[in-house]
């Protein structure tokens, strides 16, 4: 087993509709606003960027993001990963009960040298802290819903 490939899947139930929720997340850009792990998100063009994160281990993970499909209508919003991390992440938006059930699904390989370096000792710390991550994201998002 490759200890550097990680594969993620959060649920997140929230209160608002599902069209509401995906117009916050297809603007990733605005995501350092409610979600405070998300450092920085600099647009190179319409779809692409780069992102740099940081949960509550003192490193960051910075990545180009490219958009590989975007669909409103099935609500999903996927992107191919560069960089520290090389792989995939999909956000699944579909409607439940009088809310919303954003899933977030994410394979990827990481590449920092520090965290390649410390893949076994380190593994389940890396696990925590992407839990951790999604936590606060959750949160940050649900509140954000709430308010506007």
């Amino acid at each position: 087993m490759d200890r550097t490939r990680y594969r993620f899947r959060s649920l997140w139930a929230l209160p608002a509709p599902p069209a509401a929720v995906y117009a916050v997340l297809e603007r990733p850009e605005e995501y350092p606003r409610w979600w405070r792990q998300v450092r920085e998100v600099t647009r190179i063009d319409d779809t692409t960027g780069v992102v740099r994160v940081r949960s509550l281990l003192p490193y960051d993970l910075t990545f180009t993001v490219r958009e590989v499909r975007r669909d409103p209508a099935a609500g999903i919003l996927e992107v191919a990963l560069s960089g520290d991390v090389d792989g995939w992440a999909r956000w699944t938006v579909t409607a439940a009960g009088s809310g919303t059930l954003a899933r977030y699904d994410q394979a990827v390989r990481v590449n920092k040298p520090l965290l390649r370096r410390f893949a076994v000792p380190g593994r389940p710390v890396f696990r925590a802290n992407h839990r951790l991550m999604m936590r606060a994201g959750r949160r940050g998002l649900r509140t954000y819903l709430e308010a506007v």
